[in-house]
């Protein structure tokens, strides 16, 4: 599942495999840029910005891209067959001599002037794994509105960006609260802890191919996708309930014995 970790990585591959090479090829297969050929620049450099890919090349534009729940990039050498889904889905393809890089089922991609980025971006509070960091901020955010439930302030971008649904229920399982906890009621001690555990477990699986917050081989996750499965600390079956903003639900995962406090049955 993309969270800010597994776009950092996309970024990073992107960026070593197109930045400094002039493009051979570009193919952008979504209505309003199907036209637009971005072939003889050079790509200046491939970041992430929470869930946002930037694409900077030269002439001062911004090919911008969000993965979201299924979309993805993946890098091939030439002659090597593409495999990330069929051509139909295919959404972007960028090209040098050395590597083609292939967006697959992207629901967000537009070229825009570099100097017009933070019309994408601009919303987004501070990113756990950009220079921006600001864990001041990141905090304040959050309790900007007390009565709101822990877990959807946290996959609020707007406050804090790079945190998914995977960290959503793990950061809760490791402050031993529930995601329905008003945020205004989370003792302090642990509001402060929050953000910093945060970036430490996006820090931690920025560059390992499987995520985990546990540090163990083989038991990777503490609640994640776990439903009915023995609590990893007390061996109560973990429960599962959705939990959204009425946008858009999202499975939820959390220990009752571990994790007191309100939940939807509550």
């Amino acid at each position: 599942m993309p969270e800010g970790d597994t776009v950092w990585q996309a970024a990073k591959r992107l960026d070593d495999s197109l930045a400094g090479r002039v493009l051979v090829r570009s193919d952008l297969r979504v209505p309003r840029f199907a036209t637009a050929d971005l072939t003889g620049r050079t790509v200046l450099d491939v970041t992430a910005r929470g869930k946002h890919l930037l694409t900077r090349i030269e002439g001062g534009l911004t090919l911008h891209s969000h993965l979201r729940m299924d979309g993805s990039w993946r890098v091939f050498e030439p002659g090597q067959r593409w495999n990330g889904g069929p051509a139909h889905q295919i959404r972007a393809i960028l090209a040098n001599a050395d590597r083609a890089a292939v967006g697959y089922r992207l629901p967000v991609l537009e070229l825009l002037r570099t100097a017009e980025e933070e019309r994408a971006v601009g919303h987004l509070g501070p990113d756990l794994l950009g220079p921006d960091w600001d864990p001041d901020a990141a905090l304040a955010n959050l309790l900007k509105d007390p009565d709101r439930a822990l877990g959807e302030a946290l996959l609020d971008q707007r406050n804090l960006a790079g945190v998914g649904n995977v960290y959503k229920s793990e950061l809760c399982f490791l402050l031993g609260v529930t995601p329905w906890l008003p945020v205004g009621r989370l003792p302090a001690d642990r509001a402060a802890r929050l953000v910093g555990l945060a970036r430490e477990l996006l820090e931690y699986n920025r560059e390992r191919p499987v995520r985990t917050t546990t540090g163990r081989r083989g038991e990777e996750l503490y609640v994640y996708g776990r439903r009915r499965r023995p609590c990893r600390r007390c061996r109560t079956p973990i429960r599962v309930a959705e939990q959204g903003d009425g946008s858009r639900e999202r499975p939820t995962y959390w220990c009752p014995v571990c994790q007191p406090g309100p939940t939807p049955n509550s």
